[in-house]
C-alpha cells in the first residue's frame, strides 16, 4: 500500500516546496513600490505601477493571462483601477469582448466605468443588441448605479436599433438619478427621438433644456429635416446664433430632399465655408431632377472631389442614359488619381458599359477588380454577370454566376435574360428550372424574361406553360409586359386571333406597345384585314406615332393595294408626319460614333458601305455555292 501512494506523497511534497518559494514576478524588485494602503487597510494601485505598465504592453493572449494571473496572486485583481484597465485593454478588440464579460461577472464590486467600456466596445463593434442585453441583465442586474456617462451610450444604442419604449425608459432614469441637465446626455436624447421620429418629444427635451450648444440646434434642425418638417428647421436654423458648416448642409439637404434647388442654391450661395458634402448636396438634388448641364456645373466648380461626388455624377449619366459620357467621365477620374473607384463606380461602369454593348471596357473593369483585389459584393457582382450578358460573352457571364457565393433574383435574371436575348431559350429555360429548385422565389421580372425568351425562340407551348405557372403557382397578378410578351409569342406564330382575343381580355387597359406587336405580325403574316383594324386601334391610342401609318403602308403594298398605300401616305402628308432617319451606334477599333442614314461624316459612310458591300458579296458567293450543291 506504501508503494501506491508514494507518486501521490511525491507531487505533494513537490508541490509545497513550489509553495515556499517566492512567487515569479513581470517585474524586477528594484521597480516595485511601496504599496500605500487607505484607512481600511486595502491598497492603493496608482497608474505608474509596474503591473499596469505591463497590462498596457501586452501585445497577445498569453502575455494578458500572464498579466491577469499576476493581479490574481498579488490581491489587486479586485481592485477598481486594475479591474478598469483590465477591462478596457481586452475590449479594444471585438473577439476578446466576451472574455471582457467573463471577467466582470468574477468582480465583486464592478462600476459604471467598468460597465460603460463593455458597453461602448458592443456599440463600436456594430452590436448593440448585446450592448443593451448587457445594460439590463449585468449592469441593473448587479445594482451598478450609473453615471452620466451611461446613458448616451443607452440611448444611442436605443437610437441604432430604432426601439424608442427602451428609449423612454433610458429617459426616465435619466430623470431618476439625476441627469438631465447633463448637456451630453440632453443632446443624445433629441437624437434618439428624432431618429424614431418622435419628433414633438425631441422638441420638447430640447426646449426644456437649461443650457444648449451648438450641437443640440443641430441635432434639432437635422431631425426635423429628416422628419419632412424643413419650414421648421429654417425657422430654427434663421434663430441660431452660431452656425457651422453642418447646419448649413443640413438645411441645403432638406431642400434637396423636397426638390426646392431654389432654395438649396439660395442657401449654398450664401456659405461663407463650403466642404465637400455641401457641394456634393447640390450635385445630388439637381442628379435627382434630371438636370445633368446645372449638375455637371457644380462638379467641374468643386474644388476638391471625393468618391461620392464622382459617384453620384457617374450615376446620373447612367439614370439619364448619357452613357458615353458615363465613360468619358471615368476615364478623367482614373487619369487624374484624386480619388480611386469603389463598388458603386464600378456599378454604374459597367451599367454603362452593358448598355453601349463595350465588351472590351467592361474587361477592363473586371481586369481592374481583380488586380486591386476588390472583393466584389452581390451587387457589383450581378452588374458584371448582366453585361457579360448583354454583351452576348455568356460564358464569361456563366463562370460570374457560378462563382457567386449568393445570388439575388436580379442574378438569375440576367441569366435568363442573356440566353433569352442571345437565341438560345432552352438554356434560358433550364436556368428558370435551376431557380426554381435552388434559388430564390422567382418574381414579376423572372417571368417577363422567361416569356421573352420563349419568344426569341417560338416556344409557344413552353410560353403558355411559363405564363400559367406565374398564375396559378407564383400567384403572381400578370402586368402589361407579361401579355406584351404573350401577345408577340403568338403573333410572331401567326395566331393573331389569340394574340386579339388576350389584349381583348386584358384586366388593365391596353397600351400601344401591345398592339403594335399584333400589328407587326400582321405584316410578318400578311393578314391586312386584322391590321387595317389593328392599325386603326393604334393611330386612336398614339396620333401622333408615324409607325402604325408605316406599317399599314407596307402591309397594303405587300399585298398590292397601291391605292390603299398612296391613301394613308396621303394622311401622313398631310398630319405632317416624316420618318425619322435610322441610326446605329458603331464600335471599331479606338472610336465609336452613332451614324445616321443620310448624315455623317464622309469617310465614316465610306467604311460603313464599303463593310455592307462586302457582307453582300459573301451573301451571294454563300447562296451561289449552296444552288450548286
Amino acid at each position: 500500500m506504501a508503494v501506491r501512494f508514494k507518486p501521490s506523497l511525491d507531487k505533494f511534497l513537490k508541490s509545497q516546496k513550489n509553495l515556499s518559494k517566492t512567487p515569479p514576478r513581470l517585474w524586477l524588485d528594484g521597480q516595485d513600490e511601496a504599496t500605500e494602503t487607505n484607512n481600511q487597510g486595502l491598497p492603493i494601485l496608482k497608474l505608474s505601477h509596474p503591473i499596469l505598465h505591463a497590462l498596457e504592453s501586452c501585445t497577445g493572449i498569453r502575455q494578458f493571462n500572464q498579466v491577469h494571473t499576476q493581479l490574481v496572486v498579488s490581491g489587486l485583481f479586485q481592485h477598481s483601477l486594475a479591474a478598469s484597465r483590465v477591462m478596457k485593454k481586452l475590449c479594444s478588440a471585438s473577439v476578446m469582448v466576451s472574455r471582457a464579460v467573463y471577467i466582470f461577472d468574477c468582480l465583486e464590486e464592478p462600476d459604471a466605468f467598468m460597465c460603460n467600456t463593455i458597453i461602448r466596445s458592443y456599440v463600436n463593434f456594430d452590436d448593440p443588441c448585446s450592448a443593451l442585453g448587457f445594460y439590463h441583465e449585468r449592469m441593473v442586474g448587479k445594482w451598478v448605479v450609473p453615471n452620466h456617462y451611461t446613458f448616451p451610450l443607452l440611448v444611442k444604442v436605443c437610437a441604432e436599433i430604432g426601439l424608442v419604449r427602451e428609449g423612454e425608459k433610458a429617459h426616465s432614469q435619466v430623470v431618476k438619478f439625476g441627469f438631465e441637465a447633463d448637456l451630453f446626455v440632453r443632446n443624445s436624447l433629441i437624437h434618439m427621438y428624432s431618429v424614431c421620429g418622435r419628433i414633438g418629444d425631441a422638441w420638447i427635451v430640447f426646449d426644456t433644456g437649461p443650457d444648449l450648444d451648438l450641437v443640440s440646434w443641430n441635432t434639432m434642425i437635422d431631425g426635423y429635416v429628416k422628419n419632412g418638417e424643413v419650414g421648421v428647421a429654417r425657422e430654427l436654423f434663421d434663430d441660431m446664433y452660431e452656425r457651422d458648416v453642418f447646419s448649413w448642409n443640413s438645411m441645403i439637404a432638406g431642400y434637396v430632399g423636397i426638390g426646392d434647388m431654389e432654395a438649396a442654391k439660395g442657401l449654398f450661395e450664401r456659405m461663407t465655408c463650403r466642404d465637400v458634402v455641401s457641394w456634393n448636396c447640390m450635385i445630388d438634388g439637381y442628379a435627382r431632377i434630371g438636370n445633368v448641364y446645372v449638375a455637371r456645373e457644380f462638379f467641374d466648380r468643386m474644388p476638391l472631389r471625393n468618391v461620392v461626388s464622382w459617384n453620384i455624377m457617374l450615376a446620373l449619366c447612367v439614370r439619364c442614359k448619357h452613357y458615353s459620357e458615363c465613360l468619358t467621365l471615368f476615364d478623367r477620374m482614373i487619369d487624374g488619381e484624386e480619388v480611386k473607384p469603389n463598388e458603386a463606380t464600378l456599378v454604374s461602369v459597367l451599367t454603362a458599359c452593358a448598355s453601349l454593348g463595350r465588351l472590351d471596357r467592361g474587361n477592363w473593369v473586371h481586369s481592374y477588380l481583380k488586380n486591386n483585389r476588390i472583393k466584389p459584393d452581390l451587387l457589383l457582382s450581378t452588374a458584371l454577370l448582366t453585361m457579360y450578358a448583354k454583351c452576348g460573352a455568356m460564358d464569361l457571364a456563366r463562370d460570374v454566376f457560378d462563382k457567386m457565393p449568393n445570388r439575388s433574383v436580379v442574378s438569375w435574371n440576367s441569366m435568363i435574360m442573356g440566353y433569352g436575348m442571345h437565341g438560345n431559350a432552352e438554356k434560358a429555360l433550364e436556368i428558370f428550372m435551376q431557380m426554381e429548385k435552388r434559388g430564390p422565389k422567382p418574381n414579376d421580372a423572372t417571368f417577363t424574361c422567361v416569356l421573352s425568351a420563349c419568344t426569341h425562340g417560338g416556344m409557344v407551348l413552353e410560353g403558355w406553360w411559363c405564363f400559367d405557372l406565374m398564375c396559378r403557382v407564383y400567384m403572381i397578378e400578370p402586368k402589361v409586359e407579361h401579355y406584351g410578351c404573350m401577345v408577340d409569342l403568338l403573333a410572331r406564330a401567326g395566331l393573331m386571333k389569340d394574340s386579339e382575343e388576350i389584349i381583348s381580355k386584358m384586366p388593365m387597359e391596353s397600351g400601344p406597345a401591345l398592339w403594335g406587336a399584333l400589328l407587326s405580325a400582321c405584316r410578318t403574316h400578311s393578314n391586312s384585314e386584322l391590321g387595317e383594324i389593328v392599325a386603326k386601334r393604334l393611330i386612336e391610342l398614339e396620333p401622333r406615332d408615324i409607325g402604325p401609318y408605316v406599317l399599314l403602308s407596307n402591309i397594303y403594298a405587300a399585298e398590292g393595294k397601291w391605292d390603299d398605300v398612296e391613301y394613308v401616305r396621303r394622311m401622313m402628308k398631310e398630319k405632317g408626319m416624316q420618318k425619322a432617319s435610322g441610326s446605329s451606334l458603331v464600335h471599331i477599333g479606338e472610336f465609336e460614333s452613332e451614324s445616321f442614314v443620310g448624315n455623317g461624316s464622309v469617310h465614316r459612310r465610306s467604311m460603313v458601305y464599303s463593310m455592307l458591300s462586302e457582307v453582300g458579296a459573301q451573301m451571294k458567293l454563300s447562296c451561289r455555292d449552296s444552288k450548286m450543291v
